[in-house]
């Protein structure tokens, strides 16, 4: 029979959504859709094409092509933000999935001038400058974020803020140590594709997007002390939310 390679597309599609073609599994190579649906070369690659820009299939040099395996990670929020956990010296990781293996690489600390978005958000005052804290966070040894953040120089400059590792409870532990805990945060989500750094820094396959996470962290009286710019790979989180019914006061 002869086929258009969206129909080609739509049947691996099909197959992939009904589990005959399970994660993991090989797909029919060029030359063997080629054969199957009686088309010319650049419409089985094209149809791949098009399974491999919605992220369904990932191309491996010299294996093949395969149906992509997802093994989500559970980010819980607002409840990895509560007290009880970094103000008891844990990472705000060990409120998501325990039972995963995680770390992080690549740590770096500067001082340096804020982008203006930032400081407009510290209510920084001319020449203020902000300590940069940037990293990568893997899950399994497999990259899903990366992160960085700013915050006002003059109150964690001589903190452990500023050095690589900020011990127990994190930023958090140290902010309310100084006498500036946050209490209230603010996060702002956006989807979209990845600029060539960020895929490169993920490790992303072609056709995956990714999630951008502005996060804010106010005192009790309304200074911002913290913002923090995260990016994750959409297709390894999933964003659990639990809110209350009731106004918080």
């Amino acid at each position: 029979m002869n086929a258009g390679y969206r129909a080609i597309a739509d049947a691996l599609r099909t197959e992939i959504d009904a589990g005959r073609l399970p994660p993991g599994s090989k797909l029919p190579s060029e030359n063997e859709l080629m054969a199957a649906y009686e088309v010319e070369q650049p419409t089985a690659r094209r149809a791949l094409e098009v399974l491999k820009n919605e992220g369904l299939i990932v191309a491996r040099r010299g294996a093949g092509t395969f149906v992509r395996e997802f093994r989500l990670y559970r980010r819980s929020s607002p409840a990895r933000l509560a007290e009880s956990g970094w103000g008891a010296g844990r990472s705000v990781w060990q409120s998501d999935d325990a039972k995963r293996d995680t770390r992080v690489d690549g740590i770096e600390v500067t001082v340096a001038d804020a982008p203006d978005h930032v400081a407009a958000v510290l209510d920084l005052r001319a020449g203020e400058k902000v300590v940069v804290r940037r990293r990568r966070y893997l899950v399994d040894d497999a990259p899903v974020q990366f992160a960085t953040s700013y915050y006002p120089a003059p109150l964690v400059r001589d903190t452990r803020i500023a050095e690589a590792d900020t011990g127990g409870g994190g930023v958090y532990a140290r902010l309310a140590e100084v006498g500036h805990k946050p209490v209230h945060f603010r996060e702002e989500l956006r989807a979209r594709m990845p600029r060539e750094a960020e895929a490169k820094v993920l490790d992303l396959t072609q056709g995956t997007p990714v999630i951008v996470v502005v996060r804010t962290a106010y005192t009790a009286e309304g200074r911002a002390v913290e913002v923090n710019e995260m990016t994750l790979d959409a297709s390894a989180y999933i964003l659990e939310y639990a809110f209350s019914s009731e106004e918080s006061s």
